[in-house]
């Protein structure tokens, strides 16, 4: 394949582009790292519980996914800069939107429209990178494009605690506001024109039907743990309704002349299986910012200034993981994958073994751990996943590749939640079995403390040191799926094709 870009521009020009996109994609990667530094806050906030609490980060991120596909057809319908420019104005707009909200119920709604009105940033951002660098600047380009998309957002909640600490949670969404002018006026500025196809029309039965099927499939891991699964009917019919159109999708579009997604793509080896690696990235991305602050905030007692320091610990990893990147690209990208599933790895073992009392510097370093997985597998992982693919099919396959990342990211969210649920609510009542005055243990005073069985306060000290310890046993078991996910990642990266020949010559 050839060196030359798909835009011929000066080094200055490339230059421009790469701070704007830079810019524009963190602003979602912001939206969403910020809110889970507000979790605890919005929480209390709402009168909301933890599963119905998460729902603000699930949803905006299913919202992303179902929006994404369009991408393609959007960036050739208008133009790759015009759909930037819209996507940033809109996105600003819902953001402002989030922080004004006044229910839980309507901040969510202003989320699903912040997750749409963003979805088409990262893929296009990322598409319009690669069109613009020479081949064999690619490597170079995605890992400051990537070390930038993670340190940026990392950075965010440190300042979002702060201020959600100092001025309320509101202010937390109304921060990124100024940052998504400043990307609208960018993108105006520096991003260059792409040709429009004229009579390009959307495959509206492929759309709805993706998208009903990842509404529906959301709709019952958010809501199954609530409703006691298949027990409720509307799971009944949410799982009924997803597994139709899934199957109506997939029937359509590999019947019709010219679908919503080219599922032909997958018949190319590396895409096919960046696809299923990108998922398991996407469960284990952002499962440790959402699950983690709940859990600081209401259990430990630790402040949102210290929730948001500790999140953004992630930032520092993630920059020291893009800079191993980026000599480890001369070498066999599949270590590169593997040994950032292996840090993932150890960093769901790491987690297995806190407990309440845990300190601060063990978990930012744990974290700074988790974002030096993700600098890792990130660059090898996006340059094996499109190396084959013909650039005219970049856009569309690049939507496809983040909706998986991002499907990936809310399913395990709400598996996880799910499971913490389940698990509190399971160990408590078996634990609350043996609070009794008959119960000789609890007569010894080394073991009961402040606790008693004979007053009420006695009993209600007992009851909460009870939830705590389910709750920590929740999350035992939310941190050992993460480390299946991660684990199963390691026998697939080995799968992957190498180019045949150097960057430089395609």
């Amino acid at each position: 394949m050839s060196d030359e870009p798909v835009y011929q521009l000066t080094l200055t020009q490339r230059t421009m582009i790469l701070l704007t996109v830079v810019l524009s994609t963190t602003i979602y990667a912001g939206s969403v790292l910020i809110s889970s530094a507000l979790l605890p806050q919005l929480q209390g906030a709402m009168s909301a519980t933890q599963d119905e609490v998460s729902w603000v980060m699930t949803f905006n991120i299913v919202a992303t996914a179902v929006a994404t596909p369009a991408t393609g057809w959007l960036a050739d319908r208008f133009g790759q800069r015009e759909v930037m420019i819209a996507a940033a104005l809109f996105f600003g707009i819902s953001t402002f939107m989030c922080g004004a909200s006044n229910s839980l119920e309507e901040l969510i709604f202003w989320r699903i429209l912040q997750g749409a009105a963003g979805a088409p940033l990262v893929p296009l951002g990322q598409t319009l990178l690669l069109d613009s660098s020479p081949r064999s600047q690619h490597v170079t380009v995605m890992s400051i494009f990537g070390m930038s998309n993670m340190i940026g957002p990392s950075l965010g909640p440190m300042f979002a605690g702060e201020i959600a600490e100092s001025f309320g949670w509101r202010w937390g969404f109304w921060m990124l506001v100024p940052v998504a002018a400043a990307a609208v006026i960018g993108c105006w500025f520096s991003l260059p024109r792409s040709e429009i196809k004229q009579g390009t029309r959307l495959d509206w039965l492929g759309f709805i039907s993706l998208s009903a099927g990842i509404a529906a499939g959301q709709i019952v891991f958010s809501r199954g743990q609530r409703l006691d699964w298949f027990e409720s009917g509307e799971i009944i019919l949410a799982t009924l309704l997803g597994c139709l159109m899934i199957y109506l999708f997939c029937m359509h579009s590999l019947t019709t002349e010219r679908p919503f997604v080219r599922l032909k793509l997958l018949a190319d080896r590396n895409y096919a299986l960046g696809l299923i690696l990108v998922t398991l990235f996407g469960m284990l991305n952002f499962a440790i910012i959402v699950l983690l602050p709940p859990l600081l905030q209401q259990h430990a007692g630790y402040p949102e200034s210290a929730i948001g320091d500790i999140i953004g610990a992630r930032g520092l990893g993630s920059a020291i993981g893009f800079f191993a990147a980026m000599p480890m690209a001369r070498l066999d990208p599949r270590l590169s994958l593997s040994l950032g599933a292996l840090l993932q790895v150890i960093t769901g073992f790491w987690l297995m073994s806190f407990d309440l009392n845990v300190d601060m510097t063990r978990l930012m370093l744990c974290n700074m751990l988790q974002g030096m997985s993700i600098g890792i597998s990130w660059v090898p992982l996006t340059v094996i996943t499109f190396w084959t693919l013909p650039s005219q099919f970049r856009a569309e396959a690049m939507s496809l590749f983040h909706l998986f990342r991002n499907f990936g990211s809310s399913l395990f969210i709400s598996i996880a939640v799910a499971e913490i649920v389940r698990t509190q609510a399971t160990n408590y009542a078996r634990m609350v079995e043996y609070v009794s005055p008959y119960n000789r243990v609890l007569e010894m005073p080394w073991v009961m403390g402040a606790w008693a069985v004979d007053t009420a306060p006695g009993l209600a000290k007992l009851s909460g040191e009870i939830a705590r310890q389910s709750i920590i046993i929740g999350y035992t078991n939310a941190w050992v799926l993460y480390v299946l996910a991660a684990g199963a990642s390691i026998p697939l990266c080995l799968l992957a094709r190498l180019p045949k020949a150097p960057a430089q010559k395609g």
